[in-house]
């Protein structure tokens, strides 16, 4: 059926309308099915006479669309092979006729289809992008390096390869060139336009994307088409880090063209000095004198801010080079240093304060600590650092001057001179921290030349106990814990602690947010015996005030959107719910029920990733603390709002749903389950519930908790074929053959063996043709895995020959080549404990009662089965050792709405050793051969005297002798 583009365009408008955007939303996932779908998009994006806003929301659709569809796990493509060429050749012609926000969806669609077909599959676009490329229509022009940039950005997290540098290569042969023509064409274009103000801001967007890309095509090597024009190159860099025009200036808010291009140069400079300084040495020191300057006389308006930051960073780098840091060697220049770069920028601005009261949570994320922000301050600070690294002590002598100064000031006048502490404590704290301050524990070394403690007593504990304190001197008070946090002894936090709990009563937000924060980064502490520094007694009779105080926080504004706008306020909560363990008990019900109603309001607009990930890790502790002893209780409050959440059709939610869903499984390891879960066994064995790339790893940790207590029921109500084909789908793609191959390995140990009999057959042809066809390493041994598993399990009716007759089934005598040339030499690759445990078992019972290996193989499969054996017990596998202690932090800053899968840590599930009765592996191996020794009339020992070489011998003897 052909694709209606008017309704198309109808739904796409609807879909800005939060009362229609769920329901037009559905309709299109309905329409993108159909033959042409993404090519109506298209159309729709490059007709004028559409809205603009409709012509947006179908590129951002068709950005969606691109992401979803594009390929599959495999890389080959989903789409008709005729949709994808027309949508490649006409996708360039489309960026240049396109508004600048339309181009950018664009781009990222781009950017998509380049990850699986550039170069290779696409080796035609790098000559068209240079074709299209024209001397002064900057339109164009920016229309097609937008595209580039889109392409070539992809390369600077990679890691080195044959094929990255062969794509790389291949771009630069033909890009290079034209790219530096292009910035002379365009610098050219604004010499000749000085005065008119539109021409010449759409050649300064040019400017900015050729300087993107002279980032981008210099991040792994620098080209030699720019290395024999460096000279010019930095002649340009230089020009337009200097240039000035006021027909280009703006408010003082925005960043206007020409700090762009100037943040845009810095960042080409940062790269260049720390990559390739032995080439650029002798450029450099006209650009170390033009940041000086500008930073000496730039003002604090914010539209300078990212050009601060930007030139802070290259001095920051170049202070990190030995002999260009020895002009920093000086008393004097570290004085100037101190009070005409880094003092100026690490001061609070007005515009700082009126973020802090007008904007408090984008305050926060800025300040924060590992924020992606490029801030003033953080640059100035990391300046700062630098220069201490190098000169440890002048530094400190010239800084700690001021820091008395500032405080003196304060001395002065207490509520007028409030600004100056605050300068002196970030001064103080940037030459006390050494080194990187971790996530998990903040600071972990410090200056020598200062005593952190005694500063925090002298100057900044008063700021937490004093209530009529500056709110930003308490945000600097409690920054002060959280950064040096690691400092502390057990003792001093025990006297801090409380004080951070009271400042969560505080009516500022930041104040309560920030000691959210610290709240949770305390009770994250650990000591060396990794238990906890605050201690759980200490935490639980705080508890129930503490967790009812945030989540009024939260909810005191009941739209989604504000409920979960400060996700630290619910990291928060998560934590103390991780701290106080089982002490939940006592306030199970309140905990249940705002945790209830907070999944309610924000299911129906989530909006902030962080949040509701840490929303959902707190449901997650709540039921692996509070559910041993409450099972029936949390089934019965969560399950409805859980089965709410999956009928609404929330994608965002479902792969969490589900892990919670096989936690709460979890808690009753025996018996049947219960109705609420029997009748969830029909749906999410529905091969469509696994198309969502997030659901496949949730589902498959649902599937593995219920079939153990599920798979009679399964096998009652004609299921196990369901249960099959959905192995069938995942183990023909490469992204999902773990989760295949987790899935049968639960299959085959829970089932009895006769349910599966009309299943065998099929499960091991479906293997085996994964490994005919598109063998991975890791398939091959997730295979040897299952070989040992089903070889080991001789007690469940399985073991060698089970598995032997099996493979007959599939091809005669197919066995030997897969033992001898998979199974044997891949058995020592297995690194996990329980792994290698399982197959010391298979082998052993290999040996010990296989008929196949006694009489069929028994040329030399015994003996070879028997030497593979011995190597294993070289280093014989230990008991797995759980730690239910620590519940592994995780860092969410790259957590997005639709992102694969994200997993709970608290509803991860600790790895099981499948033999607990065997502990002493070596031992054991010794009984059991001793045992069938005794049960075939001695035919261990006549094999070992008859198939072994001495050595062999020797060692199995002294294995069986125990």
């Amino acid at each position: 059926m052909a694709v209606d583009i008017t309704a198309i365009a109808g739904q796409l408008e609807s879909t800005l309308h939060p009362q229609k955007q769920r329901q037009a939303e559905a309709a299109l996932r309905t329409e993108e099915t159909k033959p042409g779908f993404s090519l109506a998009l298209l159309q729709i994006v490059t007709t004028d006479s559409y809205p603009l806003a409709t012509r947006q929301a179908s590129a951002l659709f068709f950005k969606n669309f691109i992401r979803r569809n594009w390929v599959n796990e495999n890389g080959q493509h989903n789409l008709p092979q005729d949709e994808v060429a027309t949508i490649k050749s006409e996708l360039i012609g489309l960026m240049v006729r396109v508004p600048p926000r339309i181009q950018s969806l664009l781009g990222e669609a781009i950017s998509v289809i380049a990850d699986s077909d550039f170069w290779e599959r696409w080796d035609t676009l790098v000559d068209d992008l240079v074709s299209r490329l024209t001397p002064d229509n900057a339109v164009v022009n920016n229309g097609v390096l937008q595209v580039a940039h889109s392409i070539f950005r992809r390369w600077e997290p990679l890691f080195r390869s044959d094929e990255l540098y062969t794509e790389i290569n291949h771009v630069l042969s033909k890009f290079a060139v034209p790219l530096l023509q292009l910035w002379q064409n365009t610098d050219n274009m604004i010499t000749q336009n000085q005065g008119n103000a539109e021409v010449l801001k759409a050649h300064f967007a040019t400017l900015d994307l050729i300087l993107k890309l002279m980032y981008d095509l210099s991040t792994h090597d620098m080209a030699p088409q720019f290395e024999e024009n460096l000279a010019a190159i930095s002649g340009l860099l230089h020009k337009y880090l200097t240039y000035e025009n006021l027909v280009l200036s703006g408010d003082d808010d925005e960043a206007g063209p020409l700090e762009v291009a100037r943040a845009d140069v810095f960042r080409v400079l940062v790269l260049y000095t720390k990559k390739y300084e032995e080439e650029f040495r002798s450029h450099l020191e006209q650009f170390i004198g033009s940041s000086w300057n500008m930073l000496t006389t730039i003002g604090p308006e914010t539209k300078y801010d990212l050009v601060v930051s930007r030139a802070l960073e290259f001095l920051t780098t170049v202070a990190s080079i030995e002999r260009h840091a020895q002009s920093f060697n000086n008393a004097d220049v570290l004085g100037q240093v101190t009070e005409k770069v880094v003092i100026p920028n690490l001061s609070l601005r007005e515009s700082d304060i009126e973020l802090f009261e007008d904007e408090p949570i984008e305050f926060i994320r800025r300040d924060l600590e590992g924020s992606d922000e490029d801030t003033r301050r953080r640059a100035a600070t990391s300046f700062l650092k630098k220069l201490m690294e190098q000169f440890e002590k002048p530094v400190t002598d010239v800084v700690m001057r001021y820091v008395d100064h500032f405080l003196a000031e304060y001395a002065k006048d207490r509520k007028a001179n409030w600004k100056a502490k605050d300068t002196a404590v970030h001064l103080f704290s940037s030459i006390a921290a050494k080194g990187t301050s971790t996530a998990a524990k903040g600071v972990l070394s410090v200056n020598s030349n200062i005593d952190v403690l005694d500063f925090f007593q002298k100057n900044i504990a008063e700021d937490l106990t004093n209530a009529d304190a500056e709110p930003l001197l308490k945000v600097d008070a409690i920054k002060y814990l959280y950064t040096f946090r690691s400092i502390l002894s057990a003792d001093q936090w025990q006297a801090a602690f409380p004080l951070l709990v009271q400042h969560l009563n505080s009516s500022n937000y930041v104040v309560y947010t920030y000691a959210a924060i610290a709240v949770d980064r305390a009770l994250y502490l650990t000591n060396d015996q990794r238990q906890p520094i605050i201690s759980r007694e200490s935490i639980v009779p705080l508890s129930k005030d503490l967790l009812q105080h945030l989540f009024k926080l939260m909810q005191k504004d009941p739209k989604a959107e504000k409920v979960q706008e400060n996700e630290f306020l619910m990291k928060c909560v998560m934590r103390v719910l991780i701290a106080i363990r089982d002490g939940v008990l006592p306030i199970i019900d309140t905990v249940c029920i705002n945790l209830v109603n907070i999944t309610k309001v924000i299911r129906h607009n989530p909006s902030n990733p962080g949040f509701c990930y840490y929303h959902f890790e707190s449901i997650g502790a709540l039921i692996r603390f509070a559910g041993p002893t409450h099972p029936e209780n949390l089934e019965a409050n969560l399950f409805p709002v859980f089965m709410e959440v999956l009928q609404g059709d929330v994608d965002d939610f479902t792969p969490y749903i589900f892990q919670l869903f096989a936690a709460l499984v979890s808690l009753q390891p025996e018996g049947a389950l219960s109705q609420n879960f029997q009748n969830l066994v029909g749906p999410i064995l529905t091969p469509t519930m696994w198309d969502s790339k997030g659901n496949v790893p949730a589902l498959t940790q649902l599937l593995r908790t219920m079939l153990p207590r599920g798979a009679e029921q399964i096998a009652a109500a004609n299921q196990t074929e369901a249960l099959l084909v959905i192995f069938q789908k995942l183990v023909s793609s490469k992204a999902y053959e773990n989760y295949a191959m987790d899935l049968i390995e639960t299959v085959v140990t829970t089932f009895p063996v006769t349910a599966l009999d009309n299943y065998w057959l099929p499960m091991f042809q479906l293997m085996f043709t994964r490994l005919s066809n598109s063998k991975t390493e890791n398939f091959e041994l997730r295979f040897v895995r299952f070989y040992h598993l089903v070889s080991a399990s001789v007690d469940r009716g399985l073991g060698a020959d089970f598995f032997i007759a099996i493979a007959d089934r599939v091809q005669e005598n197919v066995f030997t080549p897969i033992y001898m040339n998979m199974i044997l030499p891949s058995t020592q690759k297995l690194s996990r404990p329980s792994d290698r445990k399982t197959a010391v078992i298979s082998f052993t019972r290999t040996l010990a009662d296989s008929q196949a290996f006694a009489e069929r193989y028994a040329k030399r499969g015994w003996t070879i089965t028997c030497e593979a054996l011995l190597k294993l017990l070289i280093n014989p596998p230990l008991p797995h050792a759980s730690d239910d202690a620590v519940i592994e932090d995780r860092d969410v800053d790259e957590l997005g709405f639709g992102a694969a899968f994200t997993q709970l840590q608290t509803c991860k599930q600790a790895t099981k050793d499948p033999w607990p009765e065997v502990q002493d592996v070596k031992a054991w191996v010794g009984t059991t051969l001793r045992e069938a020794d005794q049960r075939h009339a001695g035919r261990i020992g006549r094999f070992v005297g008859e198939k072994l070489d001495a050595q062999g011998q020797a060692a199995l003897r002294s294995v069986m002798a125990g």
